[in-house]
């Protein structure tokens, strides 16, 4: 069987485990098992929210005997206060929260996918009423967020921290790249993930995604990733002749010891 129909059977065997418990109302598939059946692929999982009755909230998250009834779980555990990930012997991987109807008001996340409903259940209380939206960086921002990331994140390596500067550079100052990836290229027609700016990046901006790889070489090679960046960001950006200066000169400086 594969993958994308092995997931969407293992959803509705979820959801038939669910319908014997009383205490269920409501499981709803999120993501690529909700709306986005389109994206199901070899790699996908199963994300889905459970709705359950007033005061059941805690016995559907401490107990697991509704998901074992399924497949046999080889491993699990409480990834926050509202529900756990957990993968099945047989390799299928799922991140589930469990919610009471009057909870769902107060959170925000995305649109889903009814999979299963207890007859008589109000399912528009599933629909989001708080929609998700990033907090949004002017250019001039974030272009001085990198730049100070980077001299920030060399200034660590001279003490020889080098975790934190690897961090700082190749990850900090990266995710501020690619948000100005939109200042810089017209978003392809492929869908956005609200709650991370960095899924799908490849296929919404591939021209901003090519230039990536020389902004990460690793552990070892933050002043060459950083080297690269502000090369990246002098030709597309009026970029401060002081602050880059000084990034310059601490990638050629030796490392002090820590």
């Amino acid at each position: 069987m594969h993958k994308r129909e092995l997931l969407l059977k293992r959803l509705d065997e979820i959801a038939a485990s669910l319908q014997r418990n009383d205490g269920a109302l409501e499981l709803l598939g999120l993501g690529s098992v909700g709306l986005g059946t389109g994206r199901l692929d070899e790699y996908s999982d199963l994300d889905f929210f459970i709705v359950v009755r007033d005061g059941c909230k805690a016995a559907f998250i401490e107990s697991l005997g509704w998901l074992e009834r399924v497949r046999p779980i080889a491993f699990a555990y409480r990834n926050t206060p509202d529900g756990q990930k957990a993968l099945f012997d047989d390799g299928v991987f799922c991140e589930f929260a469990v919610f009471e109807p009057r909870e769902l008001s107060e959170i925000p996340f995305a649109p889903g996918r009814v999979v299963w409903k207890r007859e008589g259940f109000d399912e528009s209380v599933c629909a989001p009423s708080r929609t998700w939206t990033a907090e949004s960086h002017s250019a001039e921002w974030l272009l001085g967020e990198a730049l100070t990331g980077l001299y920030v994140g060399l200034c660590r390596l001279q003490r020889g921290e080098t975790l934190a500067a690897f961090r700082a550079i190749q990850v900090q100052t990266v995710g501020h790249v690619i948000e100005l990836a939109r200042t810089l290229e017209a978003a392809m027609d492929v869908e956005r993930d609200p709650f991370a700016e960095e899924r799908r990046f490849e296929r919404r901006y591939p021209g901003v995604a090519d230039e990536l790889p020389p902004f990460m070489q690793g552990y070892e090679r933050s002043r060459q990733s950083a080297l690269a960046i502000l090369a990246y960001l002098e030709r597309r950006f009026n970029v401060n002749g002081a602050i880059a200066s000084e990034i310059r000169t601490l990638c050629d400086d030796r490392p002090h010891a820590p």
